[in-house]
């Protein structure tokens, strides 16, 4: 079999972009629909597709690849039922997802890179820096064999995982296409979240796009002093033009966008920080996320304490600011935001053929 990189990734193909393939290739467009189908039930091989002829399926093998993500650990919380996935890639890389039982559906948390080169101090996706950018089927296999393996119905997506959506803009545009294809898994703009560190520019031009996801910024200050000292890219363009492009991005979607902001013992705590954060975030009719910090061992950084984040959201909530105190989930597996990272596989991998 030729190796990967002579032949062209096709689950990262839309409908459309498959029918173009096929008619080159001399096939029928009808071809384009049953590929798509069986790619996004989460097959593994050509061989699987049973309503092809086992000529073309040979065909097709020899001019495409099927990503296919291995199983390298599976753990779930003994406290919420929260599943993380610890994945191998193709290429031997490792990264993480988690599936998230709330009333009302399924949640999975999706990486965009392996690694991630923002520097973030509270977290541990990017202690290892940036190895590379995961491409539209990378993503899209998170959410099918997260599905398929966990045996729960995903009817939400959070791109909050291991790296920078924004910073592999275009492989997630193209993933957002094709997981919410109506001939795919047909999951809805409105229920995908992407959470971003702030990088305005791209921000900018997502808004062009008109989506009707959420976005999330991960703001975790409301001063550009402590805001660069936990973030790097903040010294990039700092808060202002940030919170203006927030204000560009509401405007040209109508869609809300919410504030995340980890809650860090004796940084960005004090009421003085809410009533600054208050400021800041009213005026875009912005809602915030306040997430008690989730520990990792090497950042030496401690969550607040309970009762100062319940002040901290009642000063908000006198301020006229919409808040939320975010649930901890699968905190005793390391799943919980902040916590994801790369890892060595430390079980026989299971599935798949990378």
């Amino acid at each position: 079999m030729q190796a990967e990189e002579n032949r062209q990734d096709i689950k990262s193909m839309l409908p459309e972009e498959l029918a173009a393939v096929m008619a080159e290739m001399g096939e029928k467009p009808y071809r384009a629909g049953q590929i798509f189908a069986w790619l996004n039930r989460g097959v593994r091989s050509f061989d699987e597709m049973t309503n092809l002829s086992k000529h073309f399926r040979e065909k097709l093998s020899r001019a495409f690849f099927i990503t296919s993500p291995k199983v390298a650990s599976r753990q779930e919380s003994q406290l919420d039922g929260t599943i993380k996935f610890l994945w191998a890639m193709g290429d031997g890389s490792m990264i993480e997802s988690v599936v998230m039982r709330y009333r009302y559906g399924n949640t999975v948390c999706i990486s965009s890179q392996v690694g991630c080169r923002m520097g973030c101090r509270f977290c541990a996706s990017t202690l290892g820096g940036l190895t590379r950018n995961l491409t539209p089927a990378e993503l899209l296999d998170q959410v099918l064999f997260s599905q398929n393996e966990a045996g729960l119905k995903i009817s939400n997506i959070v791109l909050m995982g291991i790296g920078e959506p924004l910073d592999n803009f275009e492989n997630v545009m193209q993933f957002l296409k094709l997981v919410s294809h109506p001939d795919g898994l047909g999951i809805g703009m409105r229920r995908i979240t992407l959470s971003t560190c702030g990088l305005t520019e791209i921000i900018d031009k997502m808004g062009s796009y008109g989506l009707q996801l959420t976005l999330s910024v991960s703001l975790h200050a409301p001063d550009d002093a402590t805001r660069s000292r936990l973030m790097p890219v903040n010294r990039i363009s700092g808060i202002g033009p940030l919170m203006e492009a927030c204000g560009r991005y509401f405007k040209s979607t109508g869609r809300r966008v919410s504030f995340e902001y980890a809650m860090i013992d004796g940084v960005n705590d004090t009421p003085a920080h809410a009533a600054r954060l208050a400021a800041l975030v009213k005026p875009a009719g912005g809602h915030v996320n306040l997430i008690p910090l989730n520990p990792v061992e090497e950042r030496g950084l401690r969550p607040s304490e309970k009762e100062t984040v319940s002040n901290f959201a009642e000063v908000l909530r006198q301020s006229g600011v919409g808040v939320t105190v975010r649930r901890r989930l699968g905190r005793d597996i390391d799943a919980a935001c902040g916590q994801l990272r790369q890892k060595r596989a430390e079980a026989p991998l299971i599935g798949g053929e990378a």
